[in-house]
């Protein structure tokens, strides 16, 4: 009961694709690599999802109600990471296949060291946050103003959580810079992040009850391994590029996973800095959201899921 794509087809050839159809690479057995339940691909529709860097391919395997079968860019660094993983657990819920041909990698995006987060002992489940340097909409400088002629890319903090949309759950991002962040040639200090995003179709929130729509095509949220990898803006040159990458995937919760899942959509929200900070606990993101929401510091777009 294998699925196989046109697009995952192309990649390993139509030899290697039909001897998975024909069971002879398939295991009957597997953990969903959007999920993480096991899964039968002799009871139940199952989908291949190849995850393609620039010289390694790995082929995973996912409940179809999960995911369709798809292609899945991934930096090279981080799936030599998760094969060696696979090895070193003993495991083989995936099979390393050749790489026809090596996608174009996505544009360079400047790292930061890993951040300490502080870990609360609370009641509630942890947010799980993470700051890196990334590129925005079009270029901007970061506070405190750089040189001339040396403009930089400004530092984010990324918080996931679920926000409940009425009577709905979501999987959300909240997106923070940790300073203000200007057009080039801008006022010293000015803060321009919120009118960035509402040109790329980003609306003011007055509500956090009512979900928002999708800002211009090509904005999704790239999730691979059941980790958070990415969230992509549209290229100039047509198909998507980084506007946000992590420095290293991101560990999201199994209910912000299987909400993203369910919907296969996140929604983005996006505050100027010092508006929101780090919360703990999602009741106290709520919070700050909904005063950012009536303060009008807060813009959000409903992003498509790409990958798993």
């Amino acid at each position: 009961m294998l699925e196989v794509s046109e697009d995952v087809r192309a990649e390993i050839g139509d030899d290697e694709a039909e001897s998975l159809l024909a069971g002879a690479h398939a295991p009957d057995a597997y953990d969903c690599t959007s999920c993480r339940q096991p899964g039968d691909s002799l009871r139940e529709p199952t989908s291949t999802v190849l995850f393609v860097g620039e010289e390694t391919a790995v082929l995973a395997f996912a409940h179809a109600r999960c995911v369709p079968s798809q292609v899945v860019p991934v930096d090279e660094q981080q799936l030599r990471g998760a094969v060696e993983s696979i090895g070193q657990a003993g495991a083989a819920p995936a099979a390393q296949v050749p790489a026809p041909l090596a996608p174009e990698p996505a544009p360079a995006v400047p790292t930061l060291p890993q951040p300490t987060l502080p870990q609360p002992a609370v009641p509630q489940q942890a947010v799980p946050q993470q700051a890196v340097q990334v590129a925005v909409p079009e270029p901007i400088t970061a506070s405190p103003t750089p040189p001339p002629g040396q403009p930089q890319p400004a530092v984010l903090g990324v918080t996931c959580g679920i926000v409940l949309c009425g009577d709905t759950q979501h999987a959300a991002l909240v997106v923070e810079p940790t300073g203000p962040v200007g057009r080039p040639g801008g006022a010293v200090g000015q803060d321009e992040f919120l009118s960035l995003l509402t040109e790329h179709g980003f609306q003011l929130v007055t509500d956090v009850n009512r979900a928002p729509v999708r800002p211009r095509a090509g904005w999704s949220v790239l999730m691979a391994m059941g980790q958070l990898h990415a969230i992509l803006q549209p290229s100039a040159t047509g198909g998507s590029a980084a506007w946000w990458q992590a420095h290293q995937p991101l560990q999201v919760t199994p209910g912000w996973r299987a909400a993203a899942a369910r919907k296969s959509e996140v929604i983005m929200y996006a505050v100027p800095a010092g508006t929101i900070g780090r919360q703990p606990r999602e009741d106290l993101l709520r919070l700050a959201m909904d005063r950012a929401a009536a303060g009008g510091l807060l813009a959000a777009g409903m992003l498509p899921l790409a990958g798993t």
